[in-house]
């Protein structure tokens, strides 16, 4: 943690650790995903690690192909589920979704899975096919 922001990251260091570009971590502001936790007094963003884990939940969603909206209800609904004031029923709805997000993500786990195999196929196939020298 950098320790002349106060214990926040810059979004340099943010974007380092998630492996994103600051371009992406200031769309995700702007759509309402994840938001600065503080600003510094030249009016930088600075980051928690609660932020940076919500970061990590968006970049393992994105290959997933959920939408950006997927995204933002998946990350309200475990806030609903991290919040002790919420009433039963809200926290039914929030763990409905989880259990279809996680259903989302098995599928496309699976299909990238298959995608890969064909991949690493093809892969052997050209690899076999180069390795036979030229007339």
């Amino acid at each position: 943690m950098s320790t002349d922001t106060g214990g926040y990251l810059q979004i340099g260091q943010v974007a380092e650790r998630t492996e994103l570009s600051l371009k992406t971590i200031r769309h995700y502001d702007e759509f309402g995903l994840v938001q600065p936790s503080a600003r510094s007094a030249g009016g930088f963003r600075l980051y928690t690690e609660a932020d940076v884990s919500r970061l990590l939940v968006i970049r393992r969603m994105k290959p997933l192909g959920f939408s950006l909206a997927e995204m933002k209800q998946l990350l309200d609904a475990v806030d609903v589920l991290d919040d002790e004031t919420t009433t039963s029923d809200q926290r039914i709805s929030a763990a409905t979704y989880l259990l279809e997000c996680r259903d989302k993500a098995r599928d496309s786990a699976e299909r990238l899975r298959r995608q890969l195999s064909y991949a690493e196929e093809l892969t052997e196939l050209l690899t076999a096919r180069t390795a036979t020298p030229l007339p």
